[in-house]
């Protein structure tokens, strides 16, 4: 559902920024999924951002794999910490 809302999203232009940030277990999943694969690469070519927090990607030893998908992997703390401070900016979670 997560993918499905970013991609329309920017595609349909409710947003004008939409970025989608990989925690946990899905970074491993992401990095094994030919079809989840296939939809972030169509996000990436809608505009979404594409972000991976670097803690849980190398936890699951799969940052090069995720780099190599074209998301940036790096520690979130900090950007997130951003995003929600920012009053020009939304963060949905699912």
């Amino acid at each position: 559902m997560v993918f499905m809302y970013a991609l329309n999203s920017k595609l349909k232009g409710w947003w004008k920024k939409v970025t989608l940030i990989v925690w946990g277990p899905s970074a491993r999943l992401i990095s094994a999924d030919k079809e989840l694969q296939e939809r972030l690469s169509a996000m990436k070519e809608a505009g979404v951002k594409l972000r991976a927090c670097k803690a849980c990607s190398d936890a699951y030893g799969v940052s090069a794999s995720l780099k190599e998908l074209g998301i940036k992997v790096e520690y979130m703390g900090q950007p997130l910490t951003e995003f929600l401070k920012n009053d020009n900016s939304r963060v949905i979670t699912f």
